[in-house]
């Protein structure tokens, strides 16, 4: 998957002129300016093309309004934790950007603490905690950025935003 940076830079322009280039209010009654200089992070959902395209499918439907991440795997990484407020550009499959995103709330739990709720905000599978357990725990094995296996314990970044520009 490439992506093209001046494909992000059009869809970033594209979704500042929707919004109309204003502060848009977030979670919390706090406002975010979009600056036209500077697009925010581009990323895919899941390890593969079609699991981001499958994955980002829920979010345009509106089905997914949550994700998760190995907090073991944004340090091997060197990547930030999200934060609330924070924008992000989707990427699909095949690494064009799709969908702005604003983080609206962020926890670090261990993997055995998520919730019920969350496993329902992903809006993956049949949206029951089992079958988060299931799915994550063999996407956090499979596709692990770091080297220190799975682990009940570990701790999980759980992330919620809301779409706030598609194309």
């Amino acid at each position: 998957m490439t992506t093209s940076g001046a494909a992000i830079a059009r869809f970033w322009e594209d979704a500042q002129r929707a919004l109309g280039r204003r502060l848009v209010p977030y979670f919390g009654g706090l406002t975010t300016p979009l600056q036209p200089s500077a697009p925010p992070q581009a990323w895919a959902f899941g390890g593969t093309p079609a699991q981001a395209d499958e994955l980002l499918g829920l979010v345009l439907a509106g089905m997914k309004t949550a994700t998760a991440g190995a907090l073991w795997d944004y340090e091997a990484a060197g990547e930030p934790v999200p934060a609330d407020g924070d924008l992000s550009i989707v990427l699909d499959g095949d690494g064009r950007p799709r969908a702005l995103l604003r983080t609206t709330d962020v926890r670090v739990v261990p993997f055995e603490e998520v919730d019920a709720e969350h496993a329902r905000l992903e809006g993956e599978g049949d949206l029951s905690l089992d079958f988060w357990r299931r799915a994550h725990e063999s996407f956090f094995t499979e596709y692990a950025a770091h080297d220190r296996g799975f682990d009940p314990t570990m701790p999980v970044v759980l992330e919620r935003f809301e779409m706030l520009y598609s194309a």
